[in-house]
């Protein structure tokens, strides 16, 4: 073996080694990107004597959560999606109606965000214990939602705090 046939199998060596450190450093790079945009959304019963109570939705995550789908179950069963026409009927079997506002799939909720889905002013303990009743035992919520690069299928449930 001469000293030009080391040479050239050093130098294809080293292309080779610098080719795969270069294909790992992209992945990681993508990999950093997609976390650097990951959003992180949250649904919350929050109630406050004499104050707000309701179902919260927060985006905590670093960017937008577009929403792929929104599932309402009542009594454990299947009650329609989180739109006017099923909040609509779930607010036309309650004592007091609650404001609600409301996401279509597709829709891109940005970093940061916060509302009420679901919400009554001026919330008493005993007053309202109905609505405690609902949010607590008899509704779930599921939203679905994907970061700006798509098919991760992200989902967050309905929490509740104390």
């Amino acid at each position: 073996m001469d000293a030009n046939t080391v040479i050239a199998t050093c130098a294809t060596f080293i292309a080779v080694l610098s080719l795969g450190v270069s294909f790992l450093e992209a992945r990681a790079t993508r990999r950093h990107n997609r976390y650097a945009v990951r959003p992180l959304l949250e649904l919350w019963f929050t109630k406050t004597d004499g104050g707000p109570a309701g179902i919260v939705l927060v985006n905590r995550g670093m960017g937008p959560a577009i929403i792929t789908r929104i599932e309402l179950v009542l009594d454990g069963r299947p009650f329609g999606d989180w739109d006017r026409p099923s909040l609509d009927r779930l607010r036309s079997t309650l004592p007091v109606r609650p404001e609600a506002a409301t996401f279509r799939p597709g829709r891109a909720i940005p970093a940061g965000y916060e509302t009420f889905l679901l919400k009554l002013q001026d919330w008493d303990r005993a007053e309202h214990a109905w609505f405690s009743e609902l949010i607590d035992n008899r509704l779930q919520l599921q939203i679905g939602y994907e970061s700006l690069y798509g098919s991760e299928g992200f989902t967050t449930v309905l929490h509740h705090q104390p």
